[in-house]
């Protein structure tokens, strides 16, 4: 679809596109700023600080870019359920599991070079993460089950899983805290003031690494495979009638199943991002809500790789800019910033539709007193 089309409900598409989520995030900024104006504080002058803090510096742009790659791997295994209909909660268990996987292999291949392992991890990651997907996918798919309950539930059992297995198994001995060893340096993920360093190129240093370019390269494929081939296109059948995509031939069970254990895959590669290219440990709760970010992410950037890498950066730079908030403005506490942040996920997910209906009527007599003159 171009984009001078309309949507089904007569809506221009750049309208859909791009208005409707700039209306959105004004508005979130617009009730952010109410609520810093409450607590005495000046809400432009806070704004313009998270701005800056997000994209002012060479450290504020790597952090924020940092953020947005775990966040186009969640938003992207989100939107790809999506499209099969599918409405996939449990990124956050599958991040988690599929960074079980990652530290699994670096523990296993101490000494070996990043880029001979780095295909081994993207594997386990992705394994790891799409089997973790693979059952409430089953269950949605063969016995009924709704995915969003069991994708719930199965996001405490990943949280039990993985404190279960750092107490009591990969814990390193002689320490209180529950995280394994620490992984061989070799197996690091050079950062992008490494790669750029070993250009002449100095920039600041910040934890953003390989992985980035990885995630991209997954939005890539993520669009090859939605939109050009044919398990793509049954995946969108499927999600937008499931009864005539059976009557086109086309197994449904078996695409949810798939598009779970893609959605669940992809989510995984975020241990990618977080344990070989900045923890370099499994450690308690790495995912970090990221997994649930996502969910917002990819309705905001309505699940397509396009629309995904921008939302991503825009809740990159609201974790880096909300960092450098609570730390300029003393009376501001994380906290407080985390309602911030809220804020803007509840206009950019939940209500994302809430002001739809009114720019379908703005336009509808746009189009109206067009057709009049």
């Amino acid at each position: 679809m171009s984009a001078g089309m309309t949507a089904a409900d007569g809506l221009p598409r750049w309208v859909s596109l791009a208005l409707l989520p700039a209306i959105n995030i004004t508005v979130a900024l617009l009730v952010s700023a109410l609520v810093i104006l409450a607590i005495g504080e000046d809400p432009a002058g806070a704004l313009w600080t998270m701005l800056v803090g997000a994209f002012g510096s060479g450290t504020g742009l790597g952090y924020t870019l940092y953020y947005a790659t775990s966040l186009i791997f969640t938003g992207l295994s989100v939107g790809v359920a999506f499209h099969a209909g599918l409405f996939n909660i449990g990124s956050e268990g599958q991040a988690y599991i599929g960074g079980l996987g990652v530290g699994l292999v670096c523990l296993t291949l101490g000494g070996w070079p990043w880029w001979a392992a780095l295909p081994l991890t993207v594997l386990a990651a992705m394994a790891f993460g799409g089997a973790w997907a693979f059952i409430p996918g089953y269950l949605q798919a063969y016995r009924g089950s709704h995915v969003v309950i069991t994708t719930i539930m199965f996001n405490f059992l990943a949280s039990a899983l993985m404190v279960y297995l750092l107490v009591n198994v990969l814990i390193r001995p002689g320490q209180m805290s529950p995280e394994s060893r620490e992984i061989d340096p070799s197996l690091f993920l050079p950062t992008l003031h490494d790669m750029l360093g070993a250009l002449g190129l100095e920039i600041d240093v910040t934890p953003l690494n390989l992985s980035f370019f990885l995630a991209l390269a997954a939005c890539l494929l993520v669009w090859l495979f939605i939109w050009h081939t044919r398990q793509g296109f049954a995946l969108r059948t499927v999600g937008a009638n499931e009864q005539a995509a059976h009557y086109a031939g086309i197994d449904p069970r078996r695409t949810v199943i798939v598009a779970m254990l893609i959605s669940g895959a992809l989510a995984g590669l975020l241990g990618i991002n977080e344990i070989q290219g900045v923890q370099h440990r499994l450690m308690l709760n790495f995912p970090a809500g990221m997994g649930f970010t996502g969910i917002a992410v990819a309705l905001m950037g309505r699940a397509h790789p396009a629309g995904i890498i921008p939302a991503a950066i825009l809740f990159g730079a609201l974790y880096q800019g909300g960092a450098e908030l609570a730390f300029e403005y003393q009376s501001i506490s994380p906290e407080l910033v985390v309602v911030i942040q809220g804020v803007v996920i509840l206009f950019a997910g939940a209500l994302e539709h809430l002001f739809r209906p009114a720019l379908v009527r703005l336009f509808a007599r746009r189009g109206d007193r067009a057709a009049e003159a």
